[in-house]
Formats: C-alpha cells, structure tokens, sequence
C-alpha cells in the first residue's frame, strides 16, 4: 500500500482491511483539509464507511474459520452497544464530541505504538469462547460497539481483547470486521436522523470504500506496512492534540462571552 492511499479518498478504507482502523485515519484527513465540521465528524464516519466494511465483513467470514456462536453473539452486542451510544453523541454539543474525539484519537495511536512494538499478546488456538470468557467478550464488544459512536475504532480493541481471552489471533478478523458491518448501519440510522453527518463527505467514503476494500484484501495484504503504521501514528497524534486546543479554544471563548 502506497503512502498516497492514505492521502487519497480511495485509500480511506484500504487501511482498515489490513487492520489498520480507518476511523482515525479519516479523522485526520478531515481535520487538516477542514471537509467536515467537527460536530459531523462521528456521524459522517459510521456512514460513509458502512457499506465497504460490510463488503469487508463478508470476504474475511468467508475465509477465516471462527465459532459462528460466539462470532453472532458478539456481533449482536456490538449493535447494541452502538445504538444506544448513537442515541448519546447524536445530542453532545461540539465541544463535548471534540473532547471525545481527542481522546480517542490518542487511545488509537497508543493502540498502534503498541502493536507496532509487540506489546499485545498474540493469542492462543481456540476459535470460540464460551463461559465467562463469552460473557467478557460480550461485554467488551458492547463497550466497543457504543465508543464506535464517538469515532473510536473498534479493530484494535478487539484484536487485543480476543487474543487476551487465548483465541487465534485470525479469528479477530471477522469478529471486528462482522461487528463493524452491523453495528455501522444501526448507528447510521440514528445519525441520518437527527442530520449529524455529511452526505457528501459520507458518499465519498462510500463509492471510494468498496474497490479500495477489495484492493486492499486481496492484492496489497502482503507489503510491509510498518512504515506507514508509523506515519499514522504521527498524523492520529497531531490530529487529537488538534481536536484538544479546539475544545480548550471553544471553552475559553465561552468563557469570556460569559465576562
């Protein structure tokens, strides 16, 4: 994958094929080109990603072997999670989804130093949970499914938790990417709704999604991508540091409106 994927409308998605959250990267796209407004960044997300990530879905179910239990009932927690967190930010005042938005900004780029370090475990060799461990995944991808809401990506999230609960690492694959591709469409709904989102910028995503998915999965998955995991690294911190003094600026306006 080139530098330029990144750069481009079409790479957008190409980077969560390879596991490679495109939340963050979007995000700091968005932010340095000033596409979206701030308020309509969560919702302009969920949107336009919705249809490549269910293309995603259905090409890494098909190829990768995981419990069909306990990827179905994970999958339904995700949608829970992000109805009900869509419900929330739908009514957060800009500052608040700023300040949200940094911070998971920089839960992200410490999730990617991270993986780039080898700080994760890397699993075990089961492919489906059951017991308390089930009902941790659960409980985690409910947390997951609503923090999506907010512009936090879930593919790290989840790789770490299974590969903590001694699944095969594989097996988060269709387990993030199955979440994403049903959760999305609930929390879309509820964006569409109340107009907290871009049509423009979130059909962009969408017409550029789809063959950049395809791309990704099944011709560019074997190059080195350390480098450019690097590159994001620095651009999510930039951009939450960004997202921050917006917030802290915002604030102090208001305060002094208040004099």
């Amino acid at each position: 994958m080139a530098l330029a994927d990144l750069l481009s409308v079409p790479g957008r998605q190409a980077p969560r094929a390879l596991s490679i959250g495109s939340f963050a990267t979007t995000t700091s796209l968005y932010r340095v080109r000033r596409v979206v407004v701030d308020e309509k960044i969560p919702g302009t997300l969920n949107v336009g990603h919705t249809l490549p990530t269910i293309a995603q879905a259905y090409i890494y179910i098909t190829i990768l072997k995981v419990d069909m239990a306990t990827l179905v009932s994970m999958i339904a927690a995700s949608v829970l999670g992000a109805w009900l967190g869509a419900g929330v930010v739908t009514r957060l005042p800009r500052r608040r989804i700023q300040i949200g938005m940094g911070l998971a900004l920089l839960a992200a780029a410490g999730l990617f130093t991270g993986s780039l370090l080898q700080a994760f475990p890397k699993g075990g060799d089961a492919l489906g949970l059951e017991g308390p461990y089930l009902l941790a995944a659960l409980a985690g991808n409910f947390v997951f499914g609503a923090l999506m809401t907010i512009g936090v990506g879930a593919y790290a999230p989840i790789m770490i938790m299974v590969s903590l609960l001694g699944m095969n690492s594989k097996t988060a694959f269709p387990i993030m990417m199955g979440s994403c591709a049903f959760l999305m469409p609930a929390a879309s709904l509820r964006f569409i709704r109340t107009g907290t989102y871009d049509p423009q910028a979130a059909l962009g995503l969408t017409l550029a999604g789809i063959p950049a998915v395809l791309l990704a999965a099944y011709i560019v998955k074997e190059l080195p991508l350390d480098v450019v995991k690097w590159l994001v690294v620095v651009v999510v911190v930039y951009t939450a540091v960004s997202m921050l003094r917006s917030a802290a600026r915002e604030r102090a306006l208001r305060d002094d409106s208040e004099l």
